[in-house]
């Protein structure tokens, strides 16, 4: 996934959107050196891999046991 800075995106606007819709791109925006924001084609995320991956792996049984534990842990602030 190739990096765009801010101010060349904001540029290349409709460059980028074409270079999605048409060709299937990637891109990181970038701005003062750090990554802000992907653009990527709609289709790569509507989680039918996140799906695929959950089915692929069978239930945890003790995670339910270890929400309980984690909320026993938190604690409660009152408000006025």
């Amino acid at each position: 996934m190739p990096d765009v800075t801010a101010t060349d995106a904001a540029r290349r606007f409709s460059d980028l959107l074409d270079a999605i819709e048409h060709e299937g791109k990637s891109y990181t925006i970038v701005r003062h050196g750090k990554a802000i924001a992907h653009l990527e084609p709609i289709g790569s995320g509507r989680g039918s891999e996140v799906k695929t991956l959950l089915r692929s792996h069978r239930p945890d049984g003790e995670w339910s046991n270890d929400l309980y534990e984690i909320r026993d842990l938190l604690e409660v602030d009152e408000r006025p």
